[in-house]
């Protein structure tokens, strides 16, 4: 047990040094690249006007650096192949023992991270120019919704073709039997997950949210004796904690797409992985241990629907909700580090539904 302890530990700390070792590089070459937006978002998904938000975000907006998220996927990939190459090509047994990346555990979150990290590294880097079809520039939603949705069907067709996964795992109840239909049902919920990644807008929220989330997957995955799972959600975190070292206010650079993308369809993978295939619950938590994006997702949601069957009114002064409490007057660190208590509520509320289920 000490020794899947520290299999699960190890990574997270790792990760973390070279991440706050690695982000003085990667901040100098931001701000000497200008790698932040060149014009304030004018307009918002609907096509409405943004003035409350750029009121309040307005110099920000143009002023720090995107692509923080490169920090924390090239963190994780650091760690894991280092501890991965340092198993296969020598012989220390020790080491060995430590080793984590299993085909049947973490080859696939970790090239879900992977190509999210990819996709959104192109989306920012399109914005950062100006250019592309979306608003602002960047890659347009359709281009990107479609990228996660193929993400979720590919995976699907994996865990019901090759694993032989046919059901959810249902808290108390047991294995709901839902066949071909995980496949559209793993795409739903990784486009889900990847919508809340709107979350991304306040200095430390994001990071602080997902690395609470991700942490209460790796307590799941360790309950379920999936070691090597556990350790690569924990590698997730380290990396996450270092981002949100340079990430509090004010911050040094912003996650985005890049990590964001990467993030959220990752998160989505822990929940399929730790779900009937082990005997678990993963999916059914989700939305407890993922609340903060849900009600994100909801608010800005509900803001839409309300603006287009109410003649344009609006239940939020702004959306997503995180702003609309920055529009009432809370100071965006109150705004940050209530999210952060509540997301440690439902992460640990979560987690003992899944021990229990």
């Amino acid at each position: 047990m000490i020794l899947d302890i520290v299999k699960v530990i190890l990574p997270s700390t790792l990760s973390f040094l070279i991440g706050v070792g690695f982000a003085p590089y990667l901040t100098d070459f931001l701000y000497k690249k200008q790698l932040w937006k060149k014009k304030v978002k004018e307009v918002a998904i609907d096509g409405h006007g943004t003035p409350i938000f750029n009121q309040m975000h307005k110099e920000k907006e143009v002023g720090t650096p995107r692509l923080g998220g490169i920090l924390i996927w090239t963190s994780v990939l650091i760690i894991g192949g280092l501890i991965w190459f340092i198993a296969r090509f020598f012989d220390i047994e020790a080491l060995d023992k430590l080793e984590f990346i299993s085909r049947n555990q973490t080859w696939i979150p970790f090239a879900t991270l992977l190509v999210g990290a990819i996709i959104g590294l192109i989306d920012d880097i399109l914005e950062i120019r100006g250019s592309g079809k979306y608003i602002g520039g960047g890659l347009s939603l359709s281009v990107r919704l479609g990228t996660m949705a193929i993400v979720g069907i590919l995976i699907g067709s994996w865990f019901f073709f090759k694993l032989d996964v046919v059901s959810i795992g249902i808290p108390i109840i047991g294995n709901w039997n839902i066949g071909w239909l995980i496949i559209p049902l793993y795409t739903i919920i990784i486009l889900a997950v990847y919508s809340g990644g709107v979350i991304d807008g306040i200095d430390g929220l994001a990071g602080g949210v997902f690395s609470i989330m991700f942490t209460a997957y790796g307590a799941i995955a360790f309950s379920l004796h999936q070691f090597d799972l556990a350790a690569f959600a924990m590698l997730v975190v380290g990396s996450i904690l270092a981002f949100l070292w340079f990430n509090i206010p004010p911050a040094r650079f912003y996650m985005s797409e890049t990590g964001s993308m990467a993030l959220t369809s990752t998160l989505a993978v822990l929940a399929f992985m730790t779900d009937s295939l082990v005997g678990g619950v993963g999916i059914a938590v989700l939305p407890i241990i993922a609340f903060p994006l849900v009600i994100t997702v909801l608010s800005v949601i509900i803001q839409l629907f309300s603006k287009k069957f109410r003649n344009g009114k609006k239940v939020f002064q702004v959306a997503p909700l995180h702003h609309h409490f920055e529009a009432i007057g809370w100071p965006a660190y109150k705004v940050t580090m209530r999210y952060w208590v509540i997301s440690v509520i439902f992460a640990v509320l979560g987690v003992i539904v899944a021990l229990v289920g």
